[in-house]
């Protein structure tokens, strides 16, 4: 695996959790106490929206089983 990505599809939600990957763990840790998050067990929708603005990729939710420490 190259890094960062290549690919412009991977590389922004390689991006996304570059920026924002500590946020989202420092919320969840506070909701859910300590604990990992299992990819194992992971499911996801990719879908289509269209507005005035134009075309987006909506992506989620991300739901992954919690592992507790």
């Amino acid at each position: 695996m190259e890094l960062p990505p290549r690919d412009p599809t991977i590389y922004r939600l390689f991006e996304i959790v570059q920026v924002y990957g500590y946020a989202y763990k420092n919320v969840i840790a506070e909701k859910f106490g300590d604990g990992i998050m299992s990819a194992i067990t992971f499911s996801t929708k990719v879908e289509r929206e269209e507005d005035d603005k134009g075309v987006w990729v909506k992506v989620g939710p991300l739901n992954l089983r919690l592992i507790v420490f």
